[in-house]
């Protein structure tokens, strides 16, 4: 049942405003009784009875006194009475009026804020989504730095938080994921459900802030050996970028310009973030020399960061080159298992799902022709017959299931490396396809996945390119490594949740 705070205004706001109102007339009229009591005081002696005493013993006769002579200030007095009353009174009902006019123009009874409209709940969770990722993804860069200057028991808590970070962020993904599907149908349990996934990414931030400056006391407790650290990453890095330009150009080769396009695009972005770090780890060194710690920090964190992104690029190039040299070797049988499959629902009288035979027929023509994209024929084959019994066994469900895992880690590449444009739907859609794996549905799993990686590009897209970037701070600012909003990029990410960008940012 929805409370009445969430369904519109506090049943006792009325009764607060009545409460208030009386309050006023009371102290109003207490203020006019106050204001009369040294008037009657002071005309006390001359009107109150004599007290009862005992008898006086006769005395002399008193000479007879003169009339007294009337008292000014007693009269002033009194006629003051009831002036005082009557301001006293009309200062109530003037302050009264004055409530009464306030809650008939501004049509509220109370001062509590508004509660958000359904676009804006839905812009706190977007934005809520993002920053909750974004904190996660820049955690975990961090920590293959961390453990090399602390032992891992040390880095035990920091790797928990990032676990504990991670679920609640999942959590949060499950809840919109299921509000963009429509469930659940009522408006306030829909309102509920968008809190829910605020109130889950504001946790794990807050788990990650936790954190965040007991492992800065540890990594910078001394700079030069972290920064020993970073330059040693970078050099095998840089020798690692050298032989994944060469395996683009064999991918180009074996199975086309669209793979070996998509390769050398890895490549290239791999090598700007190596640009970027290689500026920022000479500043780090300089900083260092002059004894300037904090700017040392700064440039480093800057510089880890863009190495780790360079890092998933390289990675994600021998990946996608061994998972293409697998697929190649399952076409044949692919094709040849879901020819099988047709032909025994045909055989069954099951119906054959249209465009099947016309999806086998082009694949086998491609894999004569060649070069062709192994992992794209595989994908097309699986979905063809996703409906038929058949193609949950044997080869095609092996050839699914590399399909799914090959789409969705090519995905969570790119939002990884784009972060600093990419929104909450593609996000969303990627949670959503590595929950999809765990199941026995790798054939949506990749249908996510594809929908993610279209979405995710379409973002960076919009957020556009910078023509003149000599240094790779665009790209930087684009991956996420930078916050952004400087000259320079602006400050690092680097472990922690919101509090913690909060702090880069001022301070």
């Amino acid at each position: 049942m929805t409370s009445s705070l969430v369904r519109g205004r506090p049943r006792h706001a009325t009764a607060h405003i009545r409460v208030r109102v009386a309050h006023a007339l009371v102290g109003a009229v207490a203020g006019a009784g106050w204001l009369t009591i040294p008037v009657l005081a002071a005309q006390e002696p001359a009107t109150a009875s004599p007290p009862r005493t005992a008898p006086a013993a006769p005395t002399a006769p008193a000479a007879p006194a003169a009339p007294a002579a009337p008292r000014d200030d007693e009269s002033s007095a009194v006629d003051l009475i009831l002036p005082i009353a009557v301001l006293g009174t009309a200062g109530v009902v003037v302050a009264y009026s004055y409530i009464r006019r306030g809650r008939r123009s501004s049509g509220v009874v109370s001062a509590a804020p508004a509660a958000p409209t359904p676009a804006e709940s839905d812009r706190q969770a977007r934005a809520a989504l993002v920053q909750a990722d974004d904190s996660v993804r820049a955690s975990e860069e961090e920590l293959p730095f961390a453990a090399a200057l602390v032992d891992e028991r040390t880095l035990a808590p920091f790797r928990h938080a990032i676990h504990t970070a991670r679920t609640e962020l999942s959590a949060a993904f499950v809840l919109w994921h299921r509000y963009e599907e429509g469930e659940p149908h009522d408006a306030g349990d829909r309102r509920q459900a968008l809190a829910g996934v605020v109130g889950r990414c504001a946790e794990a931030g807050r788990v990650l802030d936790a954190r965040a400056g007991e492992l800065d006391r540890l990594r910078w407790a001394q700079v030069g050996p972290a920064l020993e650290v970073a330059e040693g990453a970078f050099r095998r890095l840089a020798a690692r970028a050298a032989g994944a330009r060469a395996t683009a150009s064999e991918l180009r080769e074996r199975y086309g310009p669209s793979v070996g396009g998509r390769a050398a695009g890895c490549v290239e972005e791999a090598m700007d973030r190596l640009v970027f770090a290689t500026a920022r780890l000479n500043e780090a060194r300089r900083a260092t020399d002059l004894g300037e710690e904090a700017r040392a920090v700064r440039q480093l964190r800057a510089a880890e960061g863009s190495v780790a992104q360079a890092g998933i690029l390289v990675a994600g190039v021998d990946r996608t080159a061994r998972r293409l040299r697998e697929a190649a070797a399952l076409v044949p049988a692919a094709l040849t298992g879901a020819e099988a499959v047709l032909a025994e629902a045909r055989a069954t009288g099951t119906p054959v799902p249209s465009g099947a035979d016309d999806t086998l027929a082009a694949v086998r023509q491609e894999l004569t022709a060649g070069p062709y994209d192994p992992l794209d024929a595989l994908r097309r084959i699986t979905r063809a017959l996703v409906r038929l019994p058949g193609a949950r066994t044997g080869v095609l469900d092996t050839a699914a299931h590399l399909v799914a895992q090959a789409t969705t880690g090519e995905a969570e590449d790119f939002v990884a490396v784009h972060r600093g444009a990419v929104g909450a739907d593609p996000r969303s859609l990627l949670a959503a396809a590595v929950r999809t794996l765990a199941t026995p549905h790798p054939v949506e799993a990749a249908v996510l996945a594809r929908r993610s990686l279209e979405l995710a590009e379409r973002d960076v897209r919009a957020h556009g390119v910078p023509q003149s970037d000599t240094q790779g701070t665009a790209g930087a600012v684009r991956g996420g490594v930078l916050l952004g909003g400087e000259p320079d990029g602006g400050p690092p990410v680097a472990f922690g949740g919101p509090e913690t960008r909060r702090r880069f940012r001022t301070g």
